[in-house]
């Protein structure tokens, strides 16, 4: 495809420079008569596209090397900048050559003859403001040169690039999803293929796409769908591109954004293993320096929608899978799905699998989910139009359905890339946020050691600030979390007869010269009250799958406002659009369903476990509850509240299920808690759709632990 250079705002360029000897490299600054700015950066014609984030400046540099040189290494060096990356614009290693870029403050990469052949390009970026370049250099052969970098004004981790993402797009109602690409302001706009219906002609390019999402042309990057391929070769969607839909005939091509690579795929034409695209895709994915990558293209590998599941594109995923992709988006169902990391054949694989996105929500139609699934569908929809918003870091990234206007349904995903290096470093956090102690009582909060970038080393905690009357007590007090892990202590606060007020705490880890604190708010009760209460309208730090060993697929427990949903085959309310109280509760699968079984709980159990809480004496716990099901439910369904003490769960509470269709009705119940006295414990509530696949629904509201 055609390069798309930018010009960079400029910067002064501070160089290293000393004598080379015959066969070294060279760095060199470009001086400037009274301080004036230094020269524009040169366009290179066959280069990598590059799109940078917002704030980064740039100049002119000049790094070459060529025959034997092994030592003399210089900088390329932009004063005040949080980080750099640089441009090459030729690298030709031979044999074992290589030469090594150094970040001044973290970072390092080798480049050897994989890396972009022929091509010019940017590196990954580097902390600090300088880039130190060694080459090792032994074949009279081999060459380089640099003669460009980029700088950012903030922190690597801060600086973060937007993708707008969607598939299927006009369709009848694009015109609803383009005003939420313009709102987004991205730096770039993928198409996941189907993007003028019905045959995407030129003329339905001109007449039913480039009304709505013609002005931001600039700014896309597309793959074709099995819809442009209804006019021979696609010829409506290469005339509409031009060189931004890559070389006529194949459609596959890549480009950077940020410190990610992006690779456009064409699933239309042939993409079995060993073929000229499948074998393109390996060496694209080889030669890339950036830490995080990215591909889209029409036909998902995996899919509930119609079309269900596409193994013809498993050469995709696997090249993907082996390369450590981080993101795939595709199209072809018309409805929005996501998926846990995966293996190429479905395995969840949360180390090493490649997330799927499915947003074929652009605006035509929608399709139900009515296929099974090899893989694990995390989240789906399958009445809204929206775009994917995907904003990237240079280690991670988050994904966000957004919407159209008048719809509710969002859905929100983060991940790490795979490749990244980040520096050292640890968080702290508290769980949750917020706590009430009663006069002569005591509570409890999880503390939270994450580490980043392979942080192991030893974290001591302390607490301060707390209530007057108010003690804390960490234990352990120092944890090591292990590489890229968490580690948890506990923070047990215990109030006088006499306490009182309300304080925001401050939990403090310090490991060596460095400290991170959290803020949890403390408030001393009334005696005698409740010693754990929710009633969903806040976020009290319930967290989902705690144990690591829910099965559920679909449907699972979350906090929201439930949306009603009445079966179409008993016409039975099975999911209550109310609560006992205010808006929210605790609920599986909060959103209606478009039919019968759609939207409830699926694939086995799902769980929820509350924050820690110490029992009173003649500990009383009350609840309300509705769970409803079809006569396709068997006993081995249930809604369940167990107390966990430690890692001992204990059922207080049951319903199962029957072959008798029940609807949702609110109802109160009570358990005794009164064997679990003095003792800290968590309320896990469970659902579980199991046995055969049958339909259930369940809600909990208003939880109320008093003495």
């Amino acid at each position: 495809m055609r390069s798309t250079t930018k010009r960079w705002r400029r910067r002064t360029l501070a160089v290293a420079t000393s004598t080379l000897a015959a066969g070294a490299f060279l760095v060199a600054a470009h001086p400037q008569a009274g301080g004036a700015a230094p020269p524009a950066v040169p366009e290179v014609a066959d280069q990598v596209p590059q799109l940078t984030e917002a704030g980064v400046t740039g100049g002119p540099a000049s790094v070459s090397g060529g025959g034997t040189s092994t030592s003399a290494d210089r900088s390329v060096c932009a004063p005040g900048a949080h980080w750099l990356r640089v441009r090459f614009t030729e690298l030709s290693l031979r044999g074992n050559d290589s030469v090594t870029l150094t970040g001044s403050s973290a970072g390092s990469y080798t480049l050897t003859s994989r890396h972009w052949p022929g091509k010019a390009f940017h590196t990954r970026a580097f902390e600090g403001d300088c880039v130190r370049v060694s080459a090792a250099l032994s074949d009279p052969a081999s060459r380089f040169a640099i003669d460009a970098y980029q700088a950012g004004d903030r922190p690597l981790a801060a600086a973060t690039t937007t993708v707008a993402a969607v598939g299927d797009v006009c369709g009848s109602s694009c015109n609803q999803t383009a005003p939420l690409i313009k709102n987004m302001n991205p730096q770039a706009l993928i198409l996941a293929g189907d993007n003028a219906y019905s045959s995407g002609t030129l003329s339905e390019y001109k007449n039913n796409y480039d009304p709505y999402y013609g002005q931001f042309k600039a700014i896309t990057y597309p793959t074709p769908g099995n819809h442009e391929y209804n006019t021979s070769g696609a010829s409506g969607y290469f005339d509409y591109f031009g060189a931004r839909a890559g070389e006529r005939g194949k459609g596959y091509y890549s480009f950077d954004v940020g410190d990610w690579h992006f690779v456009a795929l064409n699933s239309n034409i042939t993409r079995s293993t060993g073929s000229a695209q499948e074998t393109w895709l390996k060496n694209d994915l080889a030669a890339s320096t950036k830490p995080c990558t990215a591909a889209f293209f029409h036909h998902p590998r995996f899919s509930r929608g119609t079309h269900g599941d596409d193994s013809s594109v498993t050469p995709f995923f696997q090249a993907l899978y082996n390369a450590k992709a981080d993101l795939i988006v595709v199209g072809h169902d018309h409805n929005y799905q996501r998926y846990a990391p995966s293996r190429p054949d479905g395995t969840r694989d949360d180390a090493n699998g490649v997330r799927e996105l499915l947003i074929g929500t652009g605006g035509r139609g929608y399709y139900n989910f009515d296929q099974s699934s090899a893989a694990v569908q995390e989240a789906g929809n399958t009445n809204t139009f929206g775009v994917g918003k995907l904003t990237l870091s240079a280690t991670d990234y988050r994904s966000d359905f957004v919407p159209v206007s008048g719809r509710t349904f969002t859905d929100t995903a983060t991940g790490k890339c795979k490749k990244a290096v980040s520096s050292p470093a640890f968080s702290v956090g508290t769980t949750p946020s917020s706590v009430s102690v009663k006069p002569g009582g005591t509570a409890s909060v999880t503390v939270n050691v994450g580490s980043t970038g392979g942080f192991t080393a030893a974290t001591a905690l302390s607490v301060s600030g707390l209530p007057s009357g108010v003690t804390g007590a960490i234990s352990p007090s120092s944890v090591t979390p292990p590489a890229n892990g968490t580690a948890t202590a506990t923070l047990t606060l215990t109030a006088s007869d006499t306490a009182s007020g309300s304080a925001a705490a401050t939990v403090t880890g310090t490991s060596g010269s460095t400290t991170q604190t959290a803020k949890v708010t403390v408030s001393v009760g009334t005696a005698g009250g409740e010693a754990f209460a929710d009633d969903f309208e806040t976020d009290k730090g319930w967290r989902l799958n705690a144990a690591g060993s829910d099965t559920a697929t679909a449907g699972k427990w979350e906090r929201g406002d439930p949306e009603q949903t009445t079966s179409t085959y008993s016409n039975q309310i099975k999911q209550r659009g109310d609560t006992t109280s205010g808006v929210n509760c605790l609920v599986t699968g909060r959103l209606a369903g478009s039919e019968y079984g759609v939207n409830d709980l699926d694939g086995g159990a799902s769980s929820m476990a509350s924050p820690a809480f110490t029992v009173p004496a003649g500990g009383k716990l009350t609840f309300s509850y509705t769970f409803a099901h079809g006569d396709n439910a068997t006993s081995a369904d249930y809604l369940r509240i167990r107390v966990l003490d430690g890692t001992t769960p204990t059922t207080v509470f049951e319903k199962t299920g029957s072959a008798t269709e029940v609807a949702g009705v609110w109802q109160n119940a009570t358990a005794d808690l009164s064997s679990f006295a003095g003792r800290s414990v968590r309320l896990l509530v469970e659902a579980a759709d199991a046995s055969t696949a049958s339909l259930w629904e369940s809600a909990v509201d208003d939880i109320r632990v008093t003495a």
